[in-house]
């Protein structure tokens, strides 16, 4: 049957709502973080977590921000670049997967996209012995700032090849991460990965660097 849940996180400063989803049989969690204007209802997030499913992990989409700050971020756009919000609430959410009884078990990974990725860089700074990988999807690694020196878990960079900004961002950002990291290109696919095959490519990306990289679950 699985694991399929809609739940909530009860953090200090919000309450967040949350998708748990996959196997019975799991071997590891991703936690996602979606980038500015979106939500865990993103069809390019519900994709890759499809593809991750179906290789015994549990997927958790969460919305970072209440129904309220969306609101007022919809019309001034200012909480989703607040990094260190949504990283903080990241955090949480990996110390509230460790309180879980079915999911404390399992070795986290986090995968984010857009400003959701310096987040997930962020979190898994402040959170070494939780997370144990990182992917980010077009993300802006960049805006992690300091927090980047301070990430052990190994990273996937992965940037569509006509996102020239972005290339550039990213290998920056990969120049100041110490721990084992891969920058890889994505050809002819642009920020979104919405041409033919470019966001298979991402999920079946993802999927191989968290089986790599999660380890056996204790």
């Amino acid at each position: 049957m699985g694991v399929r849940a809609e739940a909530t996180v009860p953090l200090r400063d919000a309450r967040l709502p949350a998708d748990v989803d996959g196997p019975d049989d799991a071997v590891g969690v991703v936690l996602f973080a979606h980038g500015s204007g979106s939500s865990r209802h993103s069809p390019r997030n519900v994709a890759v977590a499809r593809v991750l499913q179906r290789r015994r992990l549990v997927t958790v989409l969460v919305d970072l921000l209440t129904a309220e700050e969306d609101a007022v971020d919809a019309r001034t756009a200012e909480l989703r670049f607040d990094i260190e919000l949504l990283a903080g609430r990241l955090a949480g959410t990996v110390d509230w997967l460790a309180a879980e009884p079915a999911l404390g078990r399992l070795p986290v990974g986090l995968f984010g996209a857009s400003t959701g990725a310096a987040a997930a860089l962020v979190a898994a700074a402040a959170r070494p012995q939780r997370v144990a990988a990182v992917v980010s999807r077009g993300g802006r690694p960049d805006l992690a700032g300091p927090a980047l020196a301070g990430v052990r878990a190994p990273t996937l960079l992965l940037v569509g090849g006509l996102d020239e900004q972005v290339i550039t961002l990213n290998e920056q950002a990969a120049g100041m991460l110490t721990g084992p990291h891969e920058f890889r290109v994505v050809p002819g696919a642009t920020h979104l990965f919405e041409e033919p095959g470019t966001l298979d490519e991402v999920a079946d990306a993802a999927a191989d660097w968290f089986s790599r990289h999660l380890p056996v679950p204790a």
